[in-house]
């Protein structure tokens, strides 16, 4: 037998809707639909009536019927295609939503955003929210260095960002030709012609790594990079090149490998370089997550941090500065990186110009973490 309210709790509250504001507010439905659509026809104490009646009511727009009538959805769409498992610990992304949330919120947008399993599946969902008319614009993230992403957007018609550039064009830096330009300016020209980009410099950002490792005396240096493909990770593997060939360091000696950004990848591959003849006196993780992988590596090894081994993290976060000994790391404005791109998506929208915007460079905030190396 059912208990007495127990149907009541079971359904669902009805949605106002236009007609019970008209009913409440004395005026036709035609009147509501002006008013709240700041449309000529309506006086502005009518205006403000119903406005104040749809309030009281806890009317809300029905952002599917909205799109399906011309309007925008309200809404900005983010999709990731990464290793589920990578995202709990890893804080850069974390911020990066924070900063875009900070934006859209200010205009009363949500933000949809979801994690897919590969590049196909993200494609096929952008074509779907298009479709569907689900978003009224995109952020997209990870930059490959053969990305169809920003082809297709274009195509659909989807206003886009992209959040980061392509991967740094030219020849390899050991085969340099007649008046290459450095990999640490940036491009002239839009890296994506066809939509807007929001962008860091990762080449002038592993220089200033390189300057610091390479004055306090360090020639072995390795970098553990995130996942292959992406463009800010060929970026980087390019400017440590460009780095050690312009300190005629050994490529044997200074080089990259890649991992999928988790700490266990991290670890398994300081265990590696740690178990070479010659090890390096230097390591540089592309996230914090590693790099606290890495140091407890080292420790559990019995290896002085920075006595024997120094540590460069690529992004700060508040496990860089809680570890013992304090980490080296590269300090940015990730959520302002996220207000950067969220304001020119909007940009976009209101009818603005393609642009290319830079976002502001970090700065290498030396910790306990690197140190002189041990001689030999």
């Amino acid at each position: 037998m059912t208990a007495p309210g127990e149907a009541a709790r079971r359904k669902p509250a009805r949605r106002p809707t236009i007609k019970d504001i008209a009913r409440r507010a004395g005026v036709s439905e035609s009147a509501v639909s002006f008013a709240l659509n700041d449309r000529p026809g309506v006086s502005r104490d009518t205006r403000a009536r119903v406005r104040r009646v749809a309030e009281e009511l806890g009317w809300q727009a029905n952002s599917a019927a909205r799109a399906l009538s011309g309007e925008r959805a309200g809404a900005m769409g983010l999709v990731l295609a990464r290793p589920a498992q990578t995202l709990g610990v890893e804080s850069f992304f974390l911020q990066l939503v924070s900063g875009i949330q900070e934006v859209l919120s200010a205009r009363q947008i949500a933000l949809l955003f979801q994690v897919v399993e590969d590049l196909d599946t993200e494609c096929a969902l952008y074509r779907r929210w298009w479709a569907e008319r689900r978003v009224d614009g995109v952020l997209v993230v990870d930059p490959r260095t053969d990305d169809p992403r920003p082809e297709l957007l274009a195509a659909l018609g989807l206003p886009a960002v992209v959040v980061g550039g392509p991967a740094t064009p030219g020849p390899d830096p050991a085969e340099p030709s007649a008046g290459e330009p450095s990999a640490t300016e940036p491009s002239a020209t839009p890296p994506h012609p066809l939509l807007s980009t929001v962008w860091a410099d990762d080449a002038k950002a592993m220089a200033r790594i390189l300057d610091h490792l390479y004055g306090l005396g360090h020639r072995r240096i390795v970098h553990i990079a995130g996942l292959p493909g992406l463009a800010h990770t060929a970026r980087r593997i390019r400017s440590l090149r460009t780095e050690a060939d312009r300190r005629g360091l050994d490529r044997r000696q200074v080089h990259s490998v890649t991992t999928d950004y988790s700490d266990a990848e991290g670890a398994e591959a300081t265990r590696r370089l740690l178990d070479a003849a010659r090890p390096p006196t230097a390591i540089v993780y592309d996230n914090d997550v590693m790099a606290v992988a890495g140091a407890s590596v080292a420790a559990g090894r019995g290896i002085p941090v920075p006595g024997a081994l120094s540590i460069v993290a690529w992004d700060d976060s508040a496990l860089c500065r809680v570890t013992h000994p304090r980490l080296t790391a590269l300090v940015r404005d990730t959520p302002g990186f996220g207000r950067l791109a969220a304001q020119e998506l909007l940009a976009v929208l209101d009818g603005g110009p393609l642009r290319t915007v830079q976002g502001e460079l970090p700065h290498l905030e030396a910790r306990e973490s690197t140190a002189t190396p041990p001689p030999g």
